[in-house]
């Protein structure tokens, strides 16, 4: 078998390209033609099935080393035909720090049709396990749904621990990709069953298309999955496919910068007087290797110190882009109180650690300097916005 930054690039021959072409054609057609009425083409209708999708499709289940792979139009639209897999009653152990998307996913749509969900800090494997094994008035779970790390506090999940936990009461186990990718953790190869990425951000890498990508371990989940892919009908377009599969042929440079340029930023940011915490896997001295991880990725988030307000910070960045998402090849920066994680009640976000001075960044391919100068004039700002308001209040107190 190949290596994995020639499978990034080249993925696996799919269709009848006979012209030579170096990269797959994009299929645009909504429907094929029948030779006659009784036979069974491969091809029908393109919600069922195209050939540019399958191409993608293929390349995301040989990287992940799955059986399957499906596109989505959202990583949320493959979240839900993953999750519309269960039936009603059906329970599901979800990671306590999640996504705030997901978190509404699970809280607002799946509550309404009888789904039901027991969130769990993952980072405990004494509770994962009494979660996922139920009690005499709770059944046993049906699957464990976490993310490879955890968004936004970069928490390392224990792919490998939380499938043998799971598996040992019957439950699959779900995982989201989309912080490290492929290049940096396969979560298949350490038990879990099924693989969620949204690929609007590493893998495709340029904030250009959203997108969303499953991949299963074996093919009776494959059928389970494709059945919602296709009822549901949140397939991705055959353009946005090739846009996905093009920004997947750099994922290992862009990925390589990335994280070392994460990793300069949350040193300088550690030793900073006007941050108190800093949160990036291995920051603080943590086995990241020992959990599957090749490498920790591009995203960090961190606390700003008391009195420093984060909007002061947010508000002054000139490199760093003020919005969400992230993976892309652009620094972004964003407030999860009030950006990613909205959707959580402020007393659900504080017991899991999104604190309201809690900042999410998103390392691009800048020049790491200009990254540092960025965050730390956007810092002299915020000191000085607090000191005037120190000064004020000290007025205002000597006025009365």
């Amino acid at each position: 078998m190949t290596q994995l930054n020639t499978r990034l690039v080249h993925g696996l021959p799919v269709g009848d390209n006979t012209t030579g072409a170096v990269n797959p054609p994009i299929y645009n057609s909504s429907t094929y033609a029948f030779e006659t009425v009784e036979s069974m083409p491969r091809w029908d209708y393109a919600r069922s099935g195209n050939p540019t999708r399958e191409f993608l499709e293929r390349q995301i289940a040989q990287l992940e080393h799955g059986t399957r792979g499906f596109a989505f139009a959202s990583g949320l639209a493959a979240i839900h035909a993953v999750l519309s897999i269960f039936a009603p009653n059906d329970r599901i152990v979800v990671g306590s720090n999640i996504y705030g998307g997901t978190y509404s996913l699970f809280n607002e749509h799946f509550r309404r049709w009888g789904l039901l969900s027991t969130p769990v800090d993952t980072q405990s494997e004494s509770a994962l396990e009494q979660a996922v094994r139920g009690d005499d008035l709770t059944p046993p779970a049906r699957a464990v749904y976490v993310e490879t790390l955890t968004n936004p506090l970069l928490q390392v999940n224990d792919i490998a621990a939380i499938a043998r936990i799971a598996h040992r009461y019957g439950a699959i186990v779900i995982v989201d990709n989309t912080f490290v990718t492929p290049y940096l953790q396969q979560p298949l190869d350490l038990g879990a069953d099924i693989v969620l990425h949204s690929a609007t951000k590493y893998l495709a890498g340029h904030s250009d298309v959203i997108a969303g990508l499953a991949v299963v371990r074996d093919d009776a989940l494959g059928e389970r999955v494709y059945y919602a892919q296709n009822r549901l009908g949140g397939v991705l377009a055959p353009a946005e496919c090739d846009t996905v599969r093009r920004g997947i042929q750099t994922l290992a440079l862009r990925l390589e910068r990335q994280q070392e340029n994460a990793l300069a930023v949350a040193q300088h940011l550690l030793a900073h007087p006007y941050v108190r915490d800093v949160h990036y896997p291995g920051i603080h001295g943590e086995p990241v290797a020992a959990k599957g991880l090749r490498g920790c990725g591009g995203v960090l988030s961190f606390e700003v110190a008391p009195g420093i307000d984060p909007a002061d910070v947010l508000d002054h960045l000139r490199v760093f882009r003020l919005a969400v998402s992230l993976g892309a090849v652009e620094s972004l920066a964003e407030l999860p109180a009030r950006m990613t994680h909205f959707e959580l009640p402020r007393s659900e976000r504080l017991k899991v650690g999104i604190t309201d001075e809690l900042i999410r960044l998103s390392i691009g391919i800048e020049d790491v300097r200009d990254l540092i100068d960025d965050l730390d004039q956007a810092f002299d700002v915020a000191q000085e916005h607090a000191r005037r308001r120190t000064t004020d209040d000290l007025r205002t107190i000597l006025a009365i």
